[in-house]
């Protein structure tokens, strides 16, 4: 357990910055699923509501992981692997049809 006042702080401060970190993560996980479920959803019905969907959650996602290597919560290396991951995928269903 912390013994001074600065240490007792900077416990507090890594505790909500963790949880910080954990729900932008978190998010990212979310939005690159719904982008994949959109993607098959529109694998099986190829329609432009479909690829409207599928594009508006790729931007989501895309904004949500730059946002999250602005606060460092990703190493930016990170974020670019997981951007090109999505982009790959939805890349072969759009070009697919």
């Amino acid at each position: 357990m912390a013994n001074n006042k600065s240490a007792k702080k900077r416990i507090q401060i890594a505790e909500r910055n963790r949880l910080i970190n954990k729900s932008y993560k978190s998010t990212v996980r979310t939005l690159t699923k719904k982008t994949l479920e959109n993607c098959e959803k529109y694998k099986k019905d190829p329609n432009e509501g479909n690829k409207n969907l599928v594009e508006k959650s790729l931007n989501k996602a895309y904004s949500l992981i730059d946002k999250a290597v602005k606060k460092n919560v990703l190493h930016k290396n990170n974020g670019a692997n997981k951007k090109s991951k999505i982009n790959k995928l939805v890349k072969t269903i759009l070009v697919e049809k």
